[in-house]
């Protein structure tokens, strides 16, 4: 196993490139990707439907029973009034406990339900993280080049967390809000349909109420759930880099940045929250209004003797219950806004360009490491070519130098070898083999590399140096260290091999985190190597000793050096000289400085004042 992982690139401090504002929203292709995406978890949601609609079912007979006791009272106190019996409180008892019974069965359904949509929410998000992790695995180095890694991370914690609670709450709750509206109407027409009419007159209202607040609600909540994830960008940018940005003193600059985007999202935060509260209240008030006409109404039937008292205790409470779940809707629709605007930027995600489909062809010999480039044309923009028409042919074990100055095109070739990006024109093949024909994994597994920015994890020393080769025994790690010329300095820290480096791999010197990479390649014992300004950010006595080892290291191997500092590679067995993506030069140290040309001029230059 080889380090061949690359931490994710960030463009301009604070400017969060491929957010979701650079592309149309659709609502109802997030809803039906949503709906098919849930699809899997059909047999929990029908037992949700059922466990909904049955505890409505049980708890809407409760106003009517309770008005028939209520009913039960007056007339045995008519009847007390007249010299009868009065009260019958055992059939009053009887009713009572009926009441009981419907209201424990009511809520027994309610649970079951609530129980199995809360799992059906939690294994949806579960799911939603296991594809976004492995959808990062499968995405070209392309998009990390252009996508702000802080927004990433909130397409996986806030926008799935959103997902899950939104959906918990609005599909049960829109179930049992509409069985609820259904049966209580059924309930009110079978008591009064003149009453029922007056209900239904309010309708209207609410709905047009309903939909002037979502209408303009919605593209808050959208709003609010983007720059959530560009304030998150920005946090984890800032945090990250912190030492640079106090070292160019860039505070005020990152604060400002910081106080644009949290105005945002302040702004678009407290609309939406605002114009979604304002549903409660007004329907509240449209439903006060609705009760008081149902209850002068109700007192003139009664009056007439066309309604009995209880009934118009029943039907005071089926308005109330029909317009709680009218307003319950409301509410959900907010609730499905949030839950489609955090959709939405989950799916874009899953939806983005994968690396081509991997080949099927494993690498079953043992590699010699020949290396050849043809013609070999690359740009990360098609309009802005970095290397042009590149051809080398490297025989195994030879030790090749590639140098030139700063965006000739010397590290995208390395990450051209390892298949990082795909080629505009030519090929590359190692021992005849197209390394597009080859699976990315068995190809890169044969490559040890080492970065100028060194990649250490949040774990124990000696588990980042075993990452090299994750069956590697103590003792082998110890003697990579000592390669690497590490072990000593190992042994002075806190708990030596035990010791923990931080997710910031800032309690260790960068020296140091070099020189643990580096013994990490040296474990993983690659057949080719590597080493892109590998002793970069090492002092020059370190330098000496690492040079050593990494001579040792390199006998019999194909090495790729990328270096600045020539004075590193004058015994590579062939330099190659970029400039501008083509190869200018090409051979050995001596031959190069006897020719006098580019490399001379870049090796002198090192030396003048």
């Amino acid at each position: 196993m080889s380090e061949n992982r690359s931490t994710p690139k960030r463009g301009p401090m604070g400017k969060g490139m491929g957010s979701p504002a650079e592309k149309a929203k659709d609502f109802k292709g997030t809803f039906k990707k949503l709906i098919k995406s849930i699809a899997q978890y059909r047999i929990q949601l029908v037992f949700v439907v059922v466990f909904s609609i049955g505890g409505v079912i049980f708890s809407i007979f409760g106003p009517k029973i309770l008005g028939n006791a209520v009913t039960e009272i007056f007339n045995g106190l008519i009847s007390k009034v007249s010299g009868e019996a009065g009260i019958d409180f055992d059939k009053l008892g009887g009713i009572l406990l009926f009441l009981l019974g419907l209201y424990i069965i009511s809520t027994i359904f309610s649970f079951i339900q609530g129980f199995i949509m809360s799992n059906v929410s939690q294994k949806f998000s579960y799911e939603l993280r296991k594809k976004i992790e492995a959808k990062i695995d499968k995405l070209p180095m392309k998009y990390f080049d252009k996508t702000q890694s802080g927004d990433i991370l909130s397409r996986i914690t806030n926008d799935v967390d959103t997902i899950s609670m939104n959906l918990n709450q609005s599909f049960s709750q829109l179930i049992s809000s509409i069985a609820m509206m259904i049966g209580v109407l059924v309930m009110m027409l079978s008591i009064s349909g003149t009453m029922t009419l007056a209900a239904l007159a309010i309708i209207p209202v609410v709905m047009l109420i309903m939909v002037i607040i979502v209408k303009n609600s919605q593209k808050h909540f959208t709003a609010q759930q983007e720059y959530l994830g560009k304030i998150n960008g920005h946090i984890e940018e800032t945090y990250s880099g912190h030492t640079i940005v106090k070292a160019f003193n860039g505070e005020e600059k990152a604060l400002k940045e910081f106080n644009e985007l949290n105005e945002t999202l302040y702004n678009s935060g407290w609309k939406s929250q605002f114009l979604s509260g304002m549903m409660q209240p007004m329907m509240k008030f449209i439903s006060n209004l609705g009760y008081v006409v149902v209850v002068i109404l109700g007192g003139y039937l009664v009056v007439q003797g066309r309604l009995q008292v209880g009934a118009i205790v029943s039907f005071t409470q089926y308005i109330r219950n029909f317009t709680q779940p009218i307003s319950q809707v409301a509410q959900i629709s907010n609730l499905i806004q949030a839950l489609m605007a955090a959709s939405e930027r989950v799916f874009e995600f899953l939806d983005e360009e994968e690396e081509p489909e991997d080949s099927k062809e494993i690498i079953n010999k043992e590699l010699n490491g020949n290396i050849e480039f043809k013609n070999v044309s690359f740009g990360y923009n098609e309009d802005k070519i970095v290397i042009k028409d590149f051809s080398a042919n490297i025989k195994a074990g030879t030790k090749v130098a590639i140098v030139g100055p700063t965006g000739a095109g010397k590290t995208t070739l390395v990450k051209l070898l390892m298949c990082f990006y795909d080629l505009n024109k030519g090929s590359i093949s190692i021992d005849g083999a197209n390394i597009k024909d080859l699976k990315r994994h068995a190809l890169r597994s044969e490559f040890g590399m080492v970065l100028q920015d060194a990649w250490l994890f949040n774990g124990t020393i000696e588990d980042n140096i075993r990452y090299g080769k994750l069956d590697a025994t103590h003792d082998e790690v110890v003697e990579a260290a000592k390669a690497a010329h590490v072990d000593h300095y190992i042994r002075t820290l806190p708990d030596s091999y035990n010791m923990e480096i931080n997710e910031e791999s800032n309690n260790i010197s960068a020296g140091q985190k070099q020189l643990l990479t580096i013994a990490r390649v040296i474990l993983a014992d690659p057949k080719m190597l590597i080493l892109d300004e590998a002793t970069s950010s090492v002092d020059t006595r370190t330098e000496t000793l690492i040079q050593k080892a990494m001579d040792n290291l390199m006998k019999g191997r194909t090495s790729f050096v990328i270096a600045h500092r020539l004075s590193t590679i004058k015994n590579a067995d062939l330099i190659l000289v970029i400039n501008e993506g083509d190869i200018v030069e090409q051979g050995t140290h001596n031959e190069l400085i006897k020719n006098n040309g580019f490399y001379a001029k870049l090796y002198n230059s090192q030396f003048e004042e």
